[in-house]
Order: structure tokens, then sequence, then C-alpha cells
């Protein structure tokens, strides 16, 4: 048992240490002492107009230009890398992530039954109709911008001799596609 004044020794020590450390503090803020801001915060640059700017328009390639010196052979390579962790390639194979791009050319947008496709896409297909080559063309190049806020994480291929391969091989495993557009 610990007597009263071995009691108070160690307070005192406790006590004696946490001024000590007080006083630090207080006396270190006065060596070093950083003016108050007069605005709390930063200052952000103003915006140099109120409207919105129009978004510069990208002219993509139509689908006839890219599809002349594609070759389905380089596609399929590109679209097994770029697609196939979500994306079967056999008609009639089962959904993965992604709806079976078997068939995609001359299919009907959002048409994979039981596949629950997004709203965006889904309301796209109303005026769009079928995955014709200059529909699959821009949803290649920039799939958010075809469908805002589809499901798909895909960013989209901006080389057009890519992109054109890639439609390429996915016409060659679409049997109901029709011929590729003359350039």
């Amino acid at each position: 048992m610990i007597d009263s004044y071995e009691f108070n020794k160690i307070m005192g020590a406790v006590l004696g240490t946490l001024l000590f450390l007080m006083f630090l503090g207080i006396f270190s803020s006065a060596i070093y002492h950083a003016p108050k801001p007069k605005v709390a915060g930063y200052a952000l640059p103003e915006a140099a107009s109120t409207t919105a700017a129009a978004p510069v328009a990208v002219q993509l390639a139509s689908a006839a230009e890219i599809l002349a010196s594609a070759d389905a052979g380089r596609g399929a390579a590109a679209a097994k890398q770029a697609c196939g962790a979500c994306h079967a390639f056999e008609e009639g194979a089962a959904s993965k992530i992604g709806p079976t791009l078997g068939g995609l050319i001359g299919r009907t947008i959002a048409g994979v039954a039981g596949f629950s496709y997004s709203p965006s896409l889904v309301e796209r297909a109303k005026t769009d109709k079928v995955w014709d080559y200059d529909n699959l063309n821009a949803f290649l190049h920039n799939p958010r911008g075809y469908a805002s806020n589809t499901k798909m994480a895909y960013a989209g291929d901006k080389n057009d001799s890519r992109r054109g391969d890639i439609i390429a091989y996915l016409r060659s495993i679409s049997p109901q596609a029709p011929p590729a557009p003359a350039p």
C-alpha cells in the first residue's frame, strides 16, 4: 500500500509535468506566432463567365472511313483485350458483366433479353433503334457521351484505326450484319 507521502510525490510529479507541457505550449506559440487570416479559407478563382461554355465538338471519323482499312484479325485481338473481361463473343452465349457481343451489329440497342441495361442506354434505344456502324462507332469512341450514365466502365477508344478493327471483328461475328458502308 502506498502511504500518503509517496502518493503526494507521484501526484506532484504528474501535475508538474502537465504544468511544464502547458507552459511549453504557451511559450512556443508566443515564439512561433502565425498571423490570423483576415478571411477564413482560401480565395478561389472566379469563373470567367457565368454562362456555361458550349462543349467542344470532336470531329468523329465516319464508320465508312475507319472501316475502309480495318482488319478483323487485329480487331479480334483488340476486342478480346478491351472487351473480353466483361463480354462474351459467341452469339447466344450467357451474358457476363455485359451482354454478349456475338451478333451485335444489326441487333436492337439494349436488346438482349434478361440483361439489365442502364436507363440511359434504354432511352437511347428509342431513337437509334439498332446497333449500326455509325452508332457503334460513336459508342466505342465515347460510351458516356453516347449514353450518359452508362453502366459500362470502358472509357472509349479515340484511335480510329483500332476502333475500325474492333467494328470489323464485331461484323465478322454478326451474321445479320448489313454490308459495311462504302467510304
